[in-house]
């Protein structure tokens, strides 16, 4: 019996199958031409996007120029440790930083120009105030300004400073639109960076792809060299208190030699031999932290990376929509399987065997 029911499998008779489709042409035409209007009334109500691309190639992690420097300072008898710490911000968490809100917020305020108006605005009021919209898109679009219009929320101004730990609905929505339009790729071989930025303008994808480049150099740098340049005013702050202390140091002595010049009491030199003392311990301290000093700003030119630059953002010339005659096949095909469906299930019990 088992055998039996595995053997029992559906047998479509295609020719059965073709003698309905020539039956019902005249339908199946009128269905694929309803669609395919569909299709082009939807690419045309569609707003053109352009996509505007940026390599780079970030500087490789190495001890190469900390070796040098370690070298360089051992033959002077520094202890300069360079280069020893590893870096967290490695290339493959790029695409992660460019989609954090720190880093999309800061992207509100950057200035864009159309290229037909020539008007200026800001990214946030571009995006939030001078977007076209599909036609598919009103009805979301509808509900959405009457829901916010029965909740009475997110009055806020475009003039509004954008705080990243709280953001408003509004200022959230603009920044996933904003993570939607950025396509960042690493290279895991070359280390390469491809930055892509798709808008409805062309001059504004290409200097926003320039912009965010920008950015993420800014941002790669910043946290690189944080530590460095704590250091660094660390090491300042000390330099000017050891100054300080050598010259208050140099003075006293200075001061009490003067006064006691012609003096041989004992006690008048074992003061002396204090002072000076005291002054060749603070000149010593003085000496380390200028040392000190020194090296710290070379860890921060060191820590600073250098960024290659493969391919320049330019402006786009020719939209990035799927083209008009493709979108036609594809929807007349759909009209033609959505009517080939409704002939196999209507008339499944005379070309389908069981």
């Amino acid at each position: 019996m088992m055998m039996e029911a595995q053997q029992k499998l559906i047998n479509i008779e295609i020719r059965e199958v073709i003698r309905l489709l020539m039956n019902d042409r005249k339908r199946i035409y009128l269905y694929s031409c309803i669609a395919g209007i569909i299709g082009v009334v939807l690419a045309f109500a569609t707003p053109k996007i352009y996509k505007s691309t940026v390599m780079l190639a970030p500087e490789e992690s190495g001890n190469g120029f900390s070796g040098s420097l370690s070298s360089l300072a051992s033959l002077v008898g520094m202890n300069m440790k360079i280069g020893q710490s590893g870096d967290a911000l490695y290339p493959e968490i790029y695409p992660d930083l460019m989609t954090s809100t720190q880093f999309l917020v800061g992207l509100f305020s950057i200035p864009v120009t159309t290229s037909d108006a020539k008007e200026h605005y800001t990214y946030r009021d571009y995006l939030e105030n001078h977007q076209k919209e599909a036609l598919y898109d009103y009805p979301m679009i509808g509900l959405k300004l009457l829901v916010e219009k029965l909740q009475n929320k997110d009055k806020n101004s475009t003039n509004h400073q954008p705080d990243p730990f709280r953001l408003t609905k509004k200022e959230e929505r603009i920044a996933k639109s904003i993570a939607k339009k950025i396509n960042c790729l690493v290279d895991k071989k070359t280390s390469v960076i491809t930055i892509t930025v798709t808008d409805q303008d062309p001059l504004i994808a290409a200097t926003m792809a320039d912009s965010i480049q920008e950015h993420l150099q800014e941002a790669i740098t910043v946290y690189r060299t944080q530590k460095a340049k704590n250091d660094l005013k660390y090491l300042n702050q000390l330099y000017t208190e050891a100054q300080q202390q050598y010259q208050k140091a140099r003075h006293a002595y200075a001061a009490y030699c003067d006064a006691h010049v012609n003096v041989t009491l004992q006690s008048v030199q074992s003061k002396i031999d204090d002072l000076e003392s005291d002054l060749q311990l603070k000149h010593n301290i003085y000496n380390q932290v200028v040392e000190q000093l020194q090296l710290a700003k070379a860890k921060v030119i060191e820590r600073t990376p250098a960024f290659t630059i493969v391919q320049n953002a330019t402006v786009p010339n020719k939209h990035s929509n799927m083209p008009k005659i493709v979108t036609l096949i594809i929807w007349m095909l759909i009209g033609f399987l959505f009517r080939f469906g409704m002939i196999v299930w209507n008339n499944r019990k005379s070309f389908v065997n069981i």
